[in-house]
């Protein structure tokens, strides 16, 4: 069965809420699941391709019937047509709601700008004709301090304050939690907070094969990321790079190493030293904390190189640069990580103590995996902006809200 999304209007009409919806519908998307976007005003090419789109002119607030309506209700009048129009509504979302079994309504059971929509959403609920539905609430009229003066106490205007049933309340903030509570008479308990997500790929610039990946490798769980952009050879100390990430596992902290760059396939001893570094990845158990690119695509059978604006995406969504070299001739990804002002922990070889950086974290080739990964996860705690940037992805991310917070609730 079909979810539904309804409101008076998505993109591309512009809006906090409108913005919502396409957010949710793409992790609907993504997931695959089957989703409706019911709605008054806007375009099916301002949505996620394969969502089904149903326009339907009476649930938009500027409707003119509605809007004559809406007029009057402001006032305290109860106009004639107005039960007259909560039919019609009625016998138009009837056939497209028989293939649904949740609908989630942003702000229509809250708000007064459509209460004939309102009206109509309450009978259908009420009459088990909508199963199941998930009232998203960005704003209630009751309690806003913009719209308390359109609103009375009798009906209409007291369904947006009246619990229904099969109906969960949403709020995005807390503050919103204890309105909808005072309002509804509702338990705090029954009302859950859903904040609003970021858009990684948005804000990062991130094409869609790097987003595929980052989804295959679920890098956005991690509680460090921690970035490599060599090619595999001897000389970048890959050893100690894996034995570094198992130390910080046993340190309880939830690593993901990454290496961009592939091993020679032309060069014998370079796909050797791949193949030993791989047997170490399984013997230390790493195969979901430490990543070669090389060995990442789809498909595991061949190599999977990137391109260079592929690393440049990775840069952007690591939390800092890890090189362990034995040497290096110039160190390039130093300078890169430091025009991105990325967090630097590095070897004390000469190409990196020729930059006289004072910023990054050096260490010794030889160095001590468990007593390193302690110097690193103290020197980290010195840095908020890490923490921050853990808590965003983890917490705050839509995929994750929908996975761990909208999902249950279907």
């Amino acid at each position: 069965m079909k979810t539904a999304f309804l409101h008076y209007s998505v993109p591309p009409v512009i809006g906090g809420v409108e913005s919502v919806i396409k957010a949710q519908v793409n992790q609907f998307i993504q997931a695959k699941l089957p989703v409706k976007v019911i709605t008054g005003q806007g375009a099916a090419s301002s949505l996620p391709t394969k969502a089904e789109f149903v326009q339907i002119d009476l649930l938009s607030s500027q409707q003119p019937e509605i809007a004559a309506v809406t007029a009057q209700l402001n006032d305290g009048i109860l106009p004639a047509t107005f039960e007259d129009l909560v039919n019609q509504i009625q016998v138009q979302l009837r056939p497209v709601l028989e293939d649904v079994h949740t609908v989630i309504i942003h702000n229509v059971l809250t708000k007064h700008f459509n209460l004939p929509l309102t009206a109509a959403l309450c009978r259908m609920i009420t009459s088990g004709e909508i199963k199941n539905a998930l009232a998203w609430c960005h704003d209630l009229s009751w309690t806003s301090a913009h719209s308390q003066n359109k609103v009375y106490p009798k009906y209409p205007w007291t369904l947006l304050k009246q619990p229904l049933k099969n109906t969960t309340y949403i709020a995005i903030s807390e503050k919103r939690q204890q309105e909808i509570a005072s309002s509804f008479g509702l338990p705090l308990k029954n009302i859950p907070v859903i904040h609003n997500g970021v858009n990684p790929q948005t804000l990062f610039g991130l094409s869609t094969e790097v987003i595929e990946l980052i989804s295959r490798l679920e890098l956005f769980s991690a509680d460090l990321l921690m970035l490599m952009p060599v090619r595999v050879t001897q000389a970048k100390n890959i050893e100690l790079a894996l034995s570094l990430t198992k130390a910080l596992c046993k340190q309880g902290c939830r690593v993901k190493t990454i290496v961009t760059g592939p091993p020679d396939p032309h060069d014998a001893r370079s796909m050797e030293y791949y193949a030993k570094l791989l047997v170490l990845r399984k013997k230390l158990n790493l195969e979901k904390h430490f990543y070669f690119i090389y060995g990442s695509g789809q498909d595991r059978q061949t190599g999977y190189v990137i391109n260079q604006n592929m690393v440049a995406q990775l840069y952007r969504i690591a939390d800092v640069l890890f090189m362990p070299s034995h040497r290096e001739g110039f160190g390039m990804p130093i300078l890169e990580a430091g025009l991105l002002g990325k967090p630097i922990i590095a070897t004390n070889v000469p190409a990196i103590q020729d930059l006289h950086l004072k910023e990054p974290l050096l260490f010794e080739p030889n160095s001590v995996p468990e007593q390193l990964a302690i110097t690193i996860l103290n020197w980290l705690k010195e840095k908020p902006e890490i923490q921050l940037r853990k808590k965003m992805r983890q917490e705050f991310t839509w995929q994750s809200i929908f996975d761990k917070e909208i999902r249950p609730l279907l």
